[in-house]
């Protein structure tokens, strides 16, 4: 992909932009380059109520309120995850689809937490007067770990609602988000995945598209669907070319403020690591799907996640390989530290760089053998992070709360309770197959005579360790869970469980590599915050950071393309559906479902389907509400095009472009397809038929 050349202003996001770029803050949003590019006011009611009505999903994904009684929408991929554990041999909800009529027909989700944003406060100079100027890294990492527990925990005890400190600018900022959480979220309607992934992993990634990716869920409080204040209203006309959009979403991680460094360890070792992963365990999934009907069940869900990461990943791989891209990386920070070195004053900015590079190097010489222990790639499967969260909740929680691991601090209690007690189905089966191949994959890493190896397989081969380990644990039981987790460090101890005592076994370097990794992080966030501090003071403060999984508000205009010489327009229509179906001799994954089929007749097929816009999105964003300048809902983000893969790194909208699904589209499924009629009302009318 070929970018514009970035200037410095575009490395340091600091002055007007280029392009629609930017993943914006809500309570920093970009309201002078909206008023002067698009003569839109972007007003405090305006956003409020965007914020309020905005979801994301803890399972990975964004989505909105579409009712007052709790309904939301997000995508099919995103709920995928939910709607797979509600499944059974019987009843496949992911392949035949789901919907109820009714709210007593309503499934209960097994383990799904939604947050919504109401409350953000800057916390960054409590944090920074609580981390000593000369503290060596070890022990300020532990002094900033205390007051960040200290200021959720307080927020928490006062508010009631989740409460988590965000780093942003790579430790510039440090703001404190407050969420309403609910636990008890109701799966309401799910199309066939055929309809909702249509073209499957030929068509990711990829425009023009046809896909209803769309689920609706229901959050609940107190046993009855919850009242809220703040939702988005239906348009039937959805997006029109042309038109101004916006995005509200929660944007999973950007890269686009690393240092150069930074980037070529992402380049050269990385992303190259983790793509090998990602390719050995498509094929092993693939395989081992095709065996069966039931193993395709199981291994679904994970299958596709596995193809679209590793699409991804190879997407924003070949960014950094870019020359144009990355040259434009090193002019940018090139001409920064130029400026940089002629203002003594800004000396620990310059020198920042270096640590950056330093603290990068070090733990590229660890970088594999912590994500095999650490990362939990040496055991790759449920069975495992289960046993490890018991064998550490014992030994973490009764520490004072500062000084726990981040996962087990009072703030995250709750979600770490949900997930761990929840009821979902865990196959053996399919656990024996990813861990025998994750032992496999660690004796190749590691070395067959590495003595952890050694005792890590106890004399087995792979495979029988792996059985050994899944048939002997007791993990999978939640009860037996609970009982441990209650128990305590003794109770775990006393269980003798094979999967926890190979937990044990890796802790002690696990969490040795985990300290250096912490060290280090703590050496490249106080660099980055220096350059920070730089950057504003040269350039002002006007900006986004890097994304964080926090809410950010993005806008662009739905706007075609030209690729290989060739115009392709912003929307598509459901006439392109059954021309495209009949293009691919209707093979899957090109196959309509049969409600589909029989249903054509009625559809109006001028209706558009999905479309393309230049708002600024990154993984994370899927199932974020696309509105318009009234704040109606009209679409839905449920991928972008092989261009904006490189979006981690840099923006640009020469061929990048955010895929949605129109609205217009939804409710004409809904109305004539499925038939959905009640839901179709509530979403009309934005309240539940009473």
């Amino acid at each position: 992909m070929k970018i514009p050349c970035l200037t410095l202003a575009a490395l340091t996001l600091a002055l007007p932009l280029p392009a629609d770029e930017g993943m914006w803050l809500f309570n920093q949003p970009p309201g002078d380059l909206l008023r002067e590019r698009y003569q839109f006011d972007v007003t405090d009611a305006w956003l409020e109520h965007l914020q309020k009505s905005s979801v994301r999903f803890n399972s990975g994904g964004s989505g909105s309120f579409v009712s007052e009684d709790g309904l939301l929408i997000s995508n099919h991929h995103v709920g995928a995850d939910a709607i797979q554990k509600l499944s059974t041999q019987e009843k496949n909800l992911l392949r035949d689809g789901f919907h109820a009529r009714k709210p007593e027909q309503e499934l209960k989700c097994l383990d799904l937490e939604l947050n919504v944003l109401q409350e953000i406060e800057d916390v960054t100079a409590r944090i920074n007067a609580a981390v000593p100027k000369d503290a060596d890294p070890a022990a300020a990492f532990a002094a900033r770990r205390k007051i960040i527990a200290e200021i959720e925990k307080e927020s928490q005890d006062r508010t009631g609602m989740r409460s988590d400190v965000v780093t942003l600018w790579q430790g510039g900022a440090y703001h404190l988000y407050r969420f309403k959480r609910y636990t008890d979220v109701r799966l309401v309607f799910a199309p066939e995945q055929q309809a909702a992934f249509f073209g499957g992993d030929v068509d990711n990634f990829e425009f023009p598209r046809f896909d209803l990716d769309v689920a609706f869920f229901r959050a609940y409080e107190n046993g009855q669907p919850a009242k809220v204040k703040h939702f988005l209203r239906f348009s039937p006309k959805g997006a029109q070319d042309g038109e101004l959009v916006f995005v509200s979403g929660h944007p999973g991680r950007t890269s686009r403020l690393l240092t150069v460094a930074e980037l070529e360890h992402q380049r050269d070792q990385a992303l190259p690591l983790r793509l090998n992963t990602l390719n050995r365990l498509e094929v092993l999934l693939g395989n081992w799907a095709a065996r069966s009907e039931e193993n395709s069940r199981r291994a679904h869900d994970d299958f596709l996640g596995v193809q679209n990461a590793r699409k991804a990943l190879n997407g924003k791989l070949a960014g950094l390989l870019d020359p144009e891209l990355f040259s434009a990386k090193v002019t940018a920070e090139s001409e920064f530290k130029a400026t940089l070195a002629g203002k003594p004053e800004f000396a620990d900015a310059l020198a920042a760089y270096d640590r950056i590079a330093e603290a990068t190097r070090i733990l590229a010489t660890q970088a594999i053998r912590s994500g095999l222990l650490e990362g939990g790639q040496a055991f790759r499967s449920d069975s495992f992070g289960i046993a490890r969260t018991l064998l550490r909740a014992g030994e973490e929680l009764p520490k004072p709360n500062g000084e726990r691991l981040r996962e087990f601090t009072d703030s995250g209690k709750e979600s770490l309770e949900l997930n761990l007690f929840s009821e979902k189905p865990i196959y053996t089966d399919l656990e024996i197959l990813v861990l025998a191949d994750a032992l496999t994959f660690t004796a190749g890493q590691l070395g067959s005579d590495d003595p952890l190896v050694k005792q890590i397989l106890a004399g087995k081969s792979p495979r029988e360790r792996a059985v050994e380990l899944i048939q002997g644990t007791k993990v999978r039981d939640a009860a037996f869970r609970r009982q441990l987790y209650q128990g305590g460090a003794s109770a775990v101890a006393a269980a003798k469980d094979p999967m926890i005592e190979l937990a044990r076994l890796v802790d002690a370097e696990s969490r040795a590599l985990r300290k250096v990794a912490e060290a280090q992080g703590e050496i490249r966030q106080q660099a980055h915050a220096a350059i920070s501090r730089a950057r504003n003071a040269l350039l002002g403060t006007t900006g986004y950071p890097d994304a964080t999984f926090t809410l950010r508000l993005a806008f662009g205009t739905v706007k075609g393309y030209e690729e290989d010489g060739q115009s392709v327009p912003p929307l598509t229509t459901m006439a392109g559906l059954y021309e495209r179906a009949k293009e691919m001799n209707y093979k899957p994954p090109f196959d309509l479902p049969q409600s589909w089929v029989k249903r054509k007749s009625r559809l109006e097929l001028k209706t558009p389907y999905n479309f393309v816009s230049t708002v600024d999105i990154i993984g994370g964003n899927s199932g974020s509400p696309v509105v318009n300048r009234a704040g109606e809902f009209v679409g839905i983000i449920f991928d972008g095009t092989l261009s904006s893969l490189s979006w981690d790194y840099a923006f640009s909208d020469k061929q990048g472009r955010a895929t949605s699904v129109h609205s217009a589209a939804i409710l004409e499924a809904l109305a004539k397809v499925y038939p959905a009629r009640e839901l179709l009302r509530e979403l009309r009318v934005g309240r539940l038929n009473r």
